[in-house]
Parts: structure tokens; C-alpha cells; sequence
């Protein structure tokens, strides 16, 4: 091996060990198994609280795909979210940065980062508009939340992202033992594996895939008002706005945001076709 391709892969090793992720899911984890399957990646899911999921990912794409583990996750939780009635929060850490990506439905994705030391990078704005959009106590999680903006020289990214999980654990969040941001990927996959509940997410088929989310669609409180002018409305828009976001993952070579694309083009194909069954029926 040349000292160039040795030195290549020492880097991704180290990054391997360093950097890690989980994503959290504001839903019970069989109304977030469907949309996990689309991700196309394998993954443990298990119940973190009365009404969390939480996905644990069995690879590490960010180390051999070019992108790093922030930008990874965030098309994660982009992809999971949309077109879903419940929010992703994408969690993520290396040597150099931790963060967070938020994503809920069409809407803007938020995110905040603090340097390996704890320095805060984000924008206070940010902050406001996790804990609206995630219906956080508008006076005491607020604060807490705050405080995790301010110049801090005893608390590192693992502190903060700790500062973070306490919050969410006010709004019912409840990680299993094992399960903290900061860990490399490898332990908490093995933590995740040993949960008795935890099941293997797995990329079915498309066949498969498209029967379980439709099933999933027709099992939920909103399928009455999935049908009629304006839920095919709301299809046609997921069908024109699918289709470029995935052309311009695929041009940027972003992994995430092509499987965004691709769940707005399968929400919006089920919709029409669920509206069309309702239609028969």
C-alpha cells in the first residue's frame, strides 16, 4: 500500500471511531419503520419514550461516501420527515463538531453546532425555532435551551449535546441505557442490538416498501382526509417537487437529499393512488 492510500485510510478509521450519529423520531416506532425502510439503509430501530423512536444507524456512510456525518444525517432526517405528520431530529458528532438537524414536513430544516471545546456556532434563532416546532415549554426549556448557546469554558460538544437530551427528556424523550450522543458508531449499534425492542430496518424492495407505507397511510387518523381535490393537490405538488430535489441530490452527489426526493415522489404516487382506491371504494 503506498503511503498516500495508507495514510487515507488511517484518516478514515480514525474518523470511523470518532464520529456517530442517532435519529430520533417523534412517533411510535411502527408509524417510523415504513419511512426508515426508504432510507435504504440498515438500520436498529427502538422505542425511546411514549411517544420517541430512535434509529440507530449499522453503517457509516459519512466515513466511505465523501460526505461528512452532518450533512448525512441531515438528508436522513429531510427524507424521514417529509410528507410524515412527525419531526427528525438528526443527532451527530466528530472530533471537530457536534449538532443537530431538525426536520419537520415541507418546512426549512433547523440545525445548531457547538465545537469539539463546546464554542457555539449556531444562530440563537435557531433555537427558537426547535423548541416551537418541537411544542417545547416556551419558558423553561427555552431557558435551558439558552443556556446552551452561551460561552461556556467547562462544557464540551458531549455536555451540550447531554444539555440537549435533558430537554427532550422533559418533552417524554427517554433514550435506553447506552444509547448517548458523543459514543462512537460502533457502540451504540452494539447497545442498540441488545434492546428487546429493537428490530432491523432493512431496504425491502420497492414493491414491498410501497405496500408497507401504503398500509401504513390507510392505518393512520388522517387517511379520511387523504382523499378528495385537496389531497391530490398535495400529491401533485410532492410529484413536482420530488422529482428535482432527487435530480439535484444526484448532481451533488448527496445520498440524502436523493432519498428526500425519492419519498416526495413515492408520497406523492401513493397519494394518488390511495385517493383513486378511496374513489372505487
Amino acid at each position: 500500500m503506498s503511503p498516500d492510500a495508507s495514510a487515507a485510510t488511517d484518516a478514515e478509521s480514525a474518523y470511523a471511531s470518532a464520529a456517530g450519529a442517532l435519529l430520533l423520531c417523534r412517533a411510535e416506532p411502527a408509524a417510523v419503520a415504513p419511512a426508515a425502510q426508504l432510507l435504504r439503509e440498515r438500520m436498529l430501530l427502538a422505542q425511546a419514550g411514549p411517544e420517541w423512536s430512535v434509529l440507530v444507524p449499522e453503517g457509516t456512510p459519512w466515513v466511505h461516501g465523501g460526505e461528512p456525518v452532518d450533512r448525512v444525517l441531515g438528508g436522513w432526517a429531510a427524507a424521514l420527515a417529509v410528507g410524515a405528520p412527525w419531526p427528525a431530529l438528526a443527532l451527530w458528532w466528530d472530533d471537530d463538531r457536534s449538532g443537530y438537524t431538525l426536520a419537520s414536513g415541507f418546512r426549512r430544516t433547523v440545525g445548531y453546532e457547538w465545537l469539539a471545546n463546546g464554542t457555539p456556532l449556531g444562530q440563537d434563532e435557531a433555537m427558537r425555532t426547535f423548541a416551537a416546532r418541537l411544542a417545547l415549554d416556551p419558558v423553561l426549556d427555552m431557558q435551558s435551551l439558552d443556556e446552551l448557546t452561551r460561552t461556556d469554558t467547562e462544557a464540551d460538544a458531549r455536555a451540550r449535546m447531554l444539555g440537549l437530551i435533558a430537554v427532550l427528556t422533559r418533552a417524554g424523550l427517554t433514550l435506553p441505557a447506552g444509547l448517548i450522543p458523543g459514543e462512537p458508531a460502533h457502540r451504540l449499534r452494539d447497545v442498540a442490538r441488545i434492546q428487546p425492542d429493537a428490530r432491523q430496518i432493512e431496504w425491502p424492495g420497492w414493491r414491498d416498501a410501497a405496500r408497507d407505507q401504503f398500509d401504513a397511510v390507510a392505518e393512520t387518523r388522517l387517511a379520511p382526509w387523504l382523499r378528495g381535490p385537496k389531497a391530490r393537490a398535495l400529491s401533485a405538488a410532492q410529484l413536482a417537487t420530488g422529482l428535482p430535489l432527487a435530480l439535484w441530490g444526484v448532481r451533488h452527489r448527496s445520498a440524502g437529499w436523493v432519498v428526500a426526493g425519492s419519498l416526495l415522489l413515492i408520497h406523492g404516487v401513493l397519494g394518488l393512488a390511495y385517493d383513486r382506491t378511496g374513489a372505487r371504494d
